[in-house]
């Protein structure tokens, strides 16, 4: 078992400069805070799009294709920057690495809504990478940070990312009308979100900065457990299975949060209330992201919870598809404990199949490479079939076979083994 830095001091002959500084700055309070304000972060740019995607269609002349793009394209270089994230935690460390990801996170959505086309798509390129290195490398931190309630934390951490999101998604609108400034001062606001993280997230690069000057007058130590790779990963099938749960899954999310206001106001829902029935499906994410999690560390074997979690989904794009303003609460609700759901087993997936932090890390590139490639295919799709056939139901059609599709992988996922 991995030992964290917050309970076992480096030794140093320097430790009356070195030790006193990690002490301060090690108090579990700091550690928490920050994690929770980088993963409020994670989310809120691309749900706080979503009301908003009507007015950018109309400012730029936007095809129902090009729109979903605005989804997609934050999503597809999640997929594109996952690979790459193991790397640069090993060589940078992870600290620094999110400090980093959370200043570009913040660039990316000030660049977004400036006043062209390119720009807003070069900002979701920005925002999507950062994101990206976000994704792969908090797992890995809650893991060696929290090594005996890995799952527990995972669900603390995805519930806040959801709350970030939820908040976005019911601010956007009102926003919008409060700093009087159209859709680009609403979605612009998100990058003071930014900047608190980072204040937030300083200790701990200062932190891990005294450790390893401490580690370095200490001399070198052996290599740790937890710094051990996986051997053929990208061969496995349980990580394919894992990476097609997260993937599959993530599809289904991105195309509700591109359209499902979308689709609302089509059959005749206001659009503020349709922004209301979003909103609340992100709420009620929060508790399947916390809770499921919870039941997952306490389990051997994910599997029954893994295919409830796909049938709930498909029980909710089924209400959607046949009754979608008088259904829409109800759908709202099924939806946000799926999805919330979803998004937590996915992420205790990376830390319960894996034995070590750089596993969790490769675990966590891989699937959500794969991942977020595949559901990069939603947004853009769904607006791609909706342009072609006039209207959703094929779409949601579509999403019906796929939730079978997650049921089936997660099955295989959820199976009591370790990579």
């Amino acid at each position: 078992m991995a030992v964290t830095r917050t309970q076992q001091p480096v030794a140093t002959t320097a430790g009356s400069v070195a030790l006193p500084v990690r002490s301060r700055l090690a108090h579990p309070a700091l550690l928490l805070t920050g994690i929770v304000l980088v993963a409020l972060n994670m989310r809120a740019c691309l749900a706080a799009v979503s009301p908003m995607v009507a007015e950018i269609q109309q400012t730029f002349g936007l095809s129902a294709t090009a729109s979903g793009m605005i989804t997609t394209v934050p999503v597809l270089f999640q997929g594109v920057g996952a690979p790459l994230t193991p790397r640069l935690t090993r060589r940078f460390g992870t600290e620094r690495v999110v400090l980093g990801a959370v200043l570009v996170l913040g660039a990316g959505v000030l660049l977004r809504v400036l006043p062209s086309v390119a720009a807003l798509y070069a900002g979701c390129v920005v925002i999507g990478v950062a994101i990206a290195v976000l994704n792969v490398s908090m797992p890995g931190l809650v893991k060696r940070e929290f090594p005996g309630r890995a799952a527990a934390m995972t669900g603390v951490y995805s519930t806040t990312m959801l709350v970030g999101a939820t908040m976005a998604a019911g601010l956007s609108v009102p926003l919008e009308h409060a700093l009087g400034g159209g859709w680009q001062a609403s979605l612009g606001s998100w990058s003071v979100l930014a900047l608190v993280a980072t204040v937030a997230w300083l200790p701990q690069v200062l932190r891990a900065r005294a450790a390893g000057a401490a580690a370095g007058t200490a001399g070198p130590a052996a290599p740790a457990a937890s710094s051990r790779p996986i051997e053929g990963i990208w061969r496995s099938p349980l990580a394919w299975q894992i990476s097609l749960f997260m993937g599959v899954s993530s599809l289904l999310v991105y195309t509700l949060v591109a359209w499902m206001p979308t689709i609302l106001a089509d059959h005749g829902m206001d659009r503020g209330e349709a922004g209301l029935v979003f909103a609340f499906s992100n709420l009620v994410q929060v508790t399947g992201a916390f809770l499921v999690p919870l039941f997952a560390g306490r389990m051997t074997s994910q599997r029954a919870l893994a295919v409830s979690m796909a049938a709930l989904n498909g029980l909710g794009i089924a209400v959607l598809l046949i009754a979608p303003v008088p259904g829409a609460w109800v759908s709202a609700t099924i939806l946000g404990v799926a999805q919330g759901g979803s998004l937590g087993l996915g992420l205790a997936f990376i830390v319960l199949r894996t034995d070590s932090v750089a596993g969790a890390a490769q675990l966590g590139g891989m699937s959500q490479a794969i991942g977020y490639l595949v559901a990069a295919a939603g947004p853009v799709g769904a607006g791609a079939l909706h342009q072609l056939t006039g209207g959703w139901t094929t779409p949601l059609a579509l999403m019906l076979v796929l939730a079978a599709v997650v049921a089936a992988a997660g099955w295989g996922a959820g199976r009591n083994r370790t990579l």
